[in-house]
């Protein structure tokens, strides 16, 4: 394996870790709690429980989020309550 391709150190992970502003990881992390909640309202795998916490999750984080995405992440909690009492219903 090249030098260019080798695994990063732990010590190479932890130095950008130090380097990564919480507020850049915001928006990603909400992205992905709104996958799992959405994933979590199939009604093969249907789990309400996880879909609430993840729903209450993202109604936390929003406030936290600049502007744009804050919209984005606020239609996406509007739609997962939608499906949540769709999935509750049935």
């Amino acid at each position: 394996m090249s030098e260019s391709q080798a695994e990063p150190t732990a010590e190479q992970l932890l130095e950008q870790l130090r380097k990564t502003k919480v507020a850049d990881l915001l928006a990603p992390t909400c992205s992905l709690l709104g996958s799992l909640a959405f994933g979590k309202l199939e009604p093969d795998v249907r789990d309400l429980d996880e879909a609430r916490l993840a729903i209450d999750a993202l109604t936390a984080l929003a406030p936290l989020l600049a502007d744009g995405p804050r919209r984005d992440v606020q239609q996406m909690i509007a739609n997962l309550q939608l499906a949540y009492a769709e999935a509750a219903g049935a």
